[in-house]
């Protein structure tokens, strides 16, 4: 079955039963990738090691912001 025709036959349905649809493609799309968690937390703490060592010129928080 195409997309084309998975959304004819959804567009068939009741709202209620459209909802229950869009929702669990919804939730389905939202599944956390740890692989990224990881990643994140090792840039997050490389970042943190190199300010820690003075190796990260930085910018006070009013500069940034004016």
């Amino acid at each position: 079955m195409s997309n084309a025709q998975i959304l004819q036959e959804a567009l068939k349905l009741n709202p209620q039963e459209r909802y229950i649809v869009v929702e669990s493609l919804l939730k389905s799309l939202d599944i956390p990738d740890e692989s990224v968690d990881t990643i994140w937390a090792n840039e997050a703490e490389k970042r943190l090691n190199n300010y820690r060592d003075n190796k990260v010129q930085t910018i006070p928080f009013e500069d940034v912001f004016n």
